[in-house]
């Protein structure tokens, strides 16, 4: 399974690189450190093509040159990545934040633990529910980017 990333914070990537780790399924994560990257590595950007499409988005709201709530309707304008799951993962949890993400089509969404213990089970109970329990779309390691 491919999972992509979008997040800037150098700590909070190592912390959800080591969870996934964990996985009793081969994760491959991707990382992009800020929205442009992620729109580039989704293809979503004029002449990028992505490797192929994630089973999963992680993805933070407060990213530089494109904001989180951007990347969010751009990845949910694009017929190829709608029905792929994105789980908001930062540090807001301002209801205002939340609603603005569930209105763009965020699948889920979750404010980051201050405390390490509690952080590392935040991304263990992503990775179980949606690496395990769930039924992706296209699971497998990803899907190839459909031509045409």
């Amino acid at each position: 399974m491919r999972v992509l990333l979008v997040e800037d914070n150098p700590g909070d990537v190592d912390l959800v690189a080591e969870g996934l780790e964990e996985s009793p399924l081969p994760v491959e994560l991707a990382v992009a450190r800020d929205g442009v990257e992620a729109l580039s590595w989704l293809g979503l950007r004029r002449g990028a093509e992505p490797p192929e499409i994630p089973s999963l988005i992680i993805l933070d709201l407060n990213l530089p040159r494109r904001n989180g709530w951007q990347v969010l309707e751009e990845i949910r304008r694009d017929s190829e990545f709608f029905r792929v799951p994105v789980v908001v993962l930062t540090s807001s949890d301002a209801a205002e934040d939340i609603d603005a993400c569930y209105d763009r089509g965020a699948n889920c969404y979750l404010t980051k633990p201050i405390d390490l213990k509690m952080y590392m089970s935040v991304v263990r109970h992503i990775e179980a529910f949606w690496l395990h329990l769930v039924a992706l779309p296209g699971v497998g390691g990803g899907r190839p980017r459909r031509e045409g």
